[in-house]
């Protein structure tokens, strides 16, 4: 079976063909680290790791990058106005830097509870600032970019396909909408590479001027073509960041390398809660925490989003949720009562029956643009014919390893651990970078020396700059 998925930019499913055979590089949209990711944001960071979990059980060698936001995201995607995390680290009375290191640790906590498999990289914004740079010069030598004083924009009319993501035209988006009045712009619609603000904690002296910070746009670009070069396979994230960030990438990208950008864009839609939008004002903006004083954890969540297509809708309310509790502990009682009825019996390889079936129905509905939904529908229709009529001990066997080795590795349902335990993962390497931080900040230099030695044995190599801490393999 060959997967086929939705491509956002050519609307329609497309089977997919990677640039290298057999190889997949991926990169997805992580999150603005000012506050805690809720649980609308983690509906596209477990897609994100379905995607991976499928394409690596076919076969792929897969390469896959996240990006972590902690500077030049202002409000409302725009242009102007606050940077949302200046803007929370002022209201918490906390250094912008240490707001980013808890809210980080928090987010690598939320996804090791909630079973995503690390990113081979997690890049921050502030440490590829250079990059960021160098794109921007590019862009203004080739003439897509223009500077108003120490501020740069890109020049929309200059790249004739804008708007092809999106469906936007460009002579159609008019100030006013998401798009704010700024008269230093030849167009409404050119957007911000580069921000000039003296005011702003987070800057740096660059050709630009001596204080600015860059747009969120640039970050992306910069940062995928460091890990992934100009041209790779997967770009996903959720339905709003179609436009303007992910339109903008595209623009910029391919200006400053003359290459193809990306080949297949995938896109989550929202989580809604109640059957609308999560709002604080309305008190139903939830954390992983919140779902835990309700009896469910977070694999729980996991499963919940997973009864659904990604592309469809997916309403949350805590009587859906109890539902998903119920039926995932189903799961695990069907798990149980077939291997109490294999018992010793070794899986053997099948070509007919019920399990065959449920087998190839999984792959056949995983393979038609992840539908998760008809993939869990063949495992509990599996678990009912068992019910009803049962299995041989044979037939358990393979029913069990199915579960185990095909299901639990793609959909992460069962909490299942696969992979190398003895190495330090990503998510790790970062949750002990954070504590050092914190120890050094305590002048607990003791703790800090003993992490950076935990991590010297595990063959990463801290490096400290002027841009601050970088690590990297050995």
């Amino acid at each position: 079976m060959e997967p086929r998925f939705y491509n956002t930019l050519s609307r329609q499913l497309e089977t997919f063909q990677p640039i290298e055979a057999k190889k997949a590089r991926m990169y997805h949209c992580g999150p603005t680290v000012y506050a805690r990711p809720h649980i609308g944001n983690y509906r596209a960071f477990l897609f994100a790791d379905l995607l991976r979990r499928f394409l690596e059980h076919l076969g792929y060698e897969v390469l896959q990058v996240m990006n972590l936001t902690d500077v030049g995201h202002l409000t409302d995607d725009a242009d102007d106005g606050e940077d949302k995390l200046q803007a929370q680290a002022a209201r918490d009375k906390i250094d912008p830097w240490v707001l980013v290191e808890n809210i980080s640790k928090l987010f690598f906590a939320d996804l090791d509870a909630l079973g995503v498999q690390p990113a081979h990289h997690y890049p921050r914004a502030t440490q590829h600032i250079d990059e960021m740079v160098e794109m921007v010069q590019k862009l203004i030598a080739s003439g897509h970019a223009y500077r108003v004083g120490d501020n740069v924009y890109f020049d929309v009319h200059s790249y004739a396909p804008y708007g092809k993501l999106s469906g936007n035209k460009v002579d159609e988006l008019e100030a006013g909408a998401r798009l704010e009045i700024n008269t230093e712009k030849r167009h409404p619609a050119d957007f911000a590479l580069w921000k000039s603000d003296p005011h702003h904690i987070m800057k740096w002296d660059t050709p630009f001027g001596e204080h600015g910070f860059p747009g969120w746009h640039i970050e992306c670009s910069a940062m995928s073509r460091k890990y992934l070069g100009d041209h790779f396979d997967i770009h996903t994230g959720g339905e709003d960041n179609v436009f303007p960030h992910h339109e903008c990438e595209i623009a910029q990208s391919v200006c400053a390398t003359e290459t193809p950008f990306v080949n297949l864009w995938m896109h989550t839609k929202f989580l809604q809660v109640d059957g609308g939008k999560m709002s604080k004002s309305l008190g139903n903006v939830y954390s992983l925490d919140d779902l835990a004083e309700r009896g469910a954890s977070a694999l729980d969540f996991r499963f919940l989003i997973l009864r659904a297509h990604y592309r469809g809708s997916v309403n949350f309310t805590f009587e859906a949720l109890t539902a998903a509790v119920e039926s995932r502990r189903n799961l695990h009682d069907f798990r149980g009562r077939l291997s109490a009825a294999a018992g010793d019996t070794e899986a053997p390889a099948l070509e007919s029956g019920a399990v065959f079936e449920a087998q190839q129905s999984f792959m056949s509905a995983l393979c038609d643009d992840l539908n998760t939904s008809a993939a869990l529908a063949s495992i509990f229709s599996l678990r009912t014919h068992f019910l009803k009529e049962g299995l041989s001990a044979a037939d358990a066997a393979a029913a069990l390893h199915f579960l185990d080795h095909t299901v639990d590795s793609i959909l992460g349902i069962f909490g299942n651990t696969t992979g190398d335990t003895d190495e330090l993962r990503d998510g790790d390497v970062e949750a002990l970078l954070l504590e050092r931080t914190q120890a050094r900040a305590d002048k607990n230099w003791a703790r800090a020396d003993a992490i950076r030695d935990e991590l010297a044995s595990a063959k990463i190599v801290l490096e400290d700059g002027p841009d601050g801490l970088h690590w990297h393999r050995a």
